[in-house]
């Protein structure tokens, strides 16, 4: 079973001649008390081509000292890090490997380098003699894995060992763990001369000076279009020159084509990047079922596939449709867990309103048991789909069409052209739909009609989302408008679905002699709630849809 702690640190570069200062006094800190020398062997594992160290990811297997083991590296802000530790094994543990699983793909995670590391150990404590904070004087021996069994041993040509002197300082004071006495332990190391490190972590520095260095992340290559529709292949953000300097990053006007400038190729494929870089950093925090990461990462999937559908004029229909399918398939399989979740909330917060007098049987058991039911089948279907081959081959397509995107023509023409281009086609489209539920029958046609229209608001909120660096703040302000259009029809479907789910655990209620007249209840407040949605709106749709909005997009 893993264990995770948050590790908040600094590291501090140190020689011989460093000596520490005297800590005691410094924030909280009473009194500095020695803990003695460990001695630790770790075996850093990575790809050959180092995926996870570009991602700023570490796993090894350590011996010696407290918390022998293995241990996952995640990042998780800055100057911190979730540490996932795992018994010692002899390979690396499926339930840390797992995590990683959308980084190295189909890739052998192997041994890349090897510390040694004597520590030795101050612990700083308050008054009452509770931990703050450890700070540790490492001296660290590095070299290649395989080419050597200990410190001072020949390596290969262009490979060597290295060795150097650090000085960490990490909180460890539990949940009362306070930034701030870093900052003053940085002000005294200071004062007698001990600076930030420049390597971000024993493992970074080992592979620059032992001549391993890391490669670069494979997801910051770009494909530009040329005037014709090819792609050249180099580094490269939206808005940025030729000589590589960014664009001035001022803040939005509220003028036209006020966004910074380039081509719709460099507009959409940055775009299509950062939601692929979101689905795989936010895989290990579903896995780990962290709170909103499965809305977060559905939404990505989302925001994806809805780039492919909206920039025809930019991406091959023809090759990213069959990639749009199975983002689809994913969001679905996402979409489970996040609709139980989403339900589940609405459910006890109506429950909850419910007065007691009118609470009749075992309403929240029921509710509650259903729920779990729902949780455990859910949980297995999104993990299911993680661990699976089509997610891999996936993301692995993902990869190869940024690498060689199936560019047309329209990706060489100016971004804000081509953008605002999209953006009024996919709003013609909502508005179409909009219409057709307004004129709508009462009843199912309506509810399926509010569906359809929910679902081209969201596309049209995306694609002026993606516009915005080309646009500026009319692209800002229109999504804004269209978002509550698509919040009020999300909330008139979720009344749809709570519907159902009231239907059927006033079902299972009455079948077990319970009674389902609180689930009626609930019922019928979820048929006004529906109500006042379609009444609303008219209204709202009316502001969204006022030409001066549409108007501002236009370059």
């Amino acid at each position: 079973m893993a264990d995770t702690v948050r590790e908040i640190e600094r590291k501090y570069e140190a020689d011989s001649t460093t000596r520490l200062p005297d800590l005691a006094g410094i924030d909280r800190v009473a009194t500095v008390v020695e803990q003695g020398v460990e001695d630790l062997d770790a075996l850093y594992y990575d790809t050959p081509d180092q995926r996870l160290t570009a991602a700023g990811i570490t796993l090894r297997r350590r011996t010696g000292g407290r918390d022998a083991g293995w241990h996952l590296k995640l990042p998780a802000g800055p100057g911190e890090r979730e540490e996932i530790r795992a018994p010692l094994s002899d390979v690396p543990p499926p339930e840390l490997t797992s995590l990683v699983r959308a980084r190295v793909l189909d890739r052998d995670l192997v041994p890349v380098v090897r510390l040694r590391t004597r520590r030795t150990v101050r612990e700083l404590r308050d008054a009452a003699g509770a931990p703050l904070a450890e700070v540790a004087v490492d001296e660290v021996w590095a070299w290649p894995a395989g080419e050597a069994e200990k410190p001072g041993a020949a390596g290969v040509a262009g490979r060597t060992e290295a060795r150097w002197r650090e000085i960490e300082v990490e909180l460890t004071g539990g949940g009362e763990r306070d930034p701030g006495l870093l900052d003053e332990a940085e002000r005294a190391l200071a004062a007698v001369g001990v600076h930030p490190a420049a390597a971000p972590s024993k493992l970074a520095r080992a592979l620059e000076e032992t001549g391993l260095r890391p490669a670069r992340p494979e997801d910051r290559t770009v494909a530009v279009a040329s005037g014709k529709g090819g792609a050249a292949t180099r580094r490269k953000n939206f808005g940025e020159k030729e000589s590589g300097k960014k664009g001035s990053g001022k803040k939005e006007s509220g003028k036209k084509g006020s966004g910074r400038k380039g081509t719709a190729g460099d507009l959409v494929l940055e775009y299509v990047r950062e939601q692929l870089r979101v689905i795989v950093e936010l895989d290990p925090a579903v896995r780990r079922d962290v709170p909103d990461s499965v809305h977060r990462m559905r939404v990505a999937t989302r925001r994806l596939r809805s780039a492919f559908r909206s920039y025809t004029k930019v991406l091959d229909r023809g090759v990213t449709a069959p990639v749009g399918g199975e983002l689809k398939w994913l969001a679905a399989e996402l979409g489970v867990e996040r609709d139980r979740e989403v339900l589940t909330d609405r459910l006890v917060t109506a429950v909850a309103d419910v007065p007691r007098t009118l609470r009749l049987g075992p309403v929240d058991a029921r509710l509650r048991i259903w729920s779990e039911r729902h949780r455990a089948e859910s949980r297995d279907r999104v993990l299911a789909a993680l661990d699976g081959d089509r997610y891999l081959a996936l993301l692995k397509t993902l990869h190869v069409l940024l690498e060689d995107p199936p560019l047309r023509p329209g990706a060489g023409r100016p971004a804000p052209e081509i953008a605002a281009r999209a953006v009024l086609k996919d709003y013609r489209r909502l508005a179409r739909r909009v219409r057709t539920a307004l004129d709508a029958p009462a009843g199912q046609d309506r509810d399926v009609a509010l569906h359809r229209a929910r679902k081209a608001a969201k596309r049209t909120r995306y694609a002026a989302e993606a516009a915005r660096p080309a646009l500026g703040r009319p692209a800002k302000k229109f999504a804004k408008r269209v978002k509550r259009v698509q919040q009020l029809l999300g909330d008139h479907q979720d009344s749809v679905v709570a519907r159902g789910a009231l239907r059927e655990l006033a079902t299972q209620a009455q079948q077990a002699g319970e009674g389902g007249f609180t689930f009626g209840l609930l019922y019928g407040r979820e048929e006004a709630r529906a109500a006042d949605r379609e009444r609303e709106l008219p209204r709202v749709w009316k502001k969204a849809s006022r030409r001066k909005y549409r108007a501002a997009l236009r370059p």
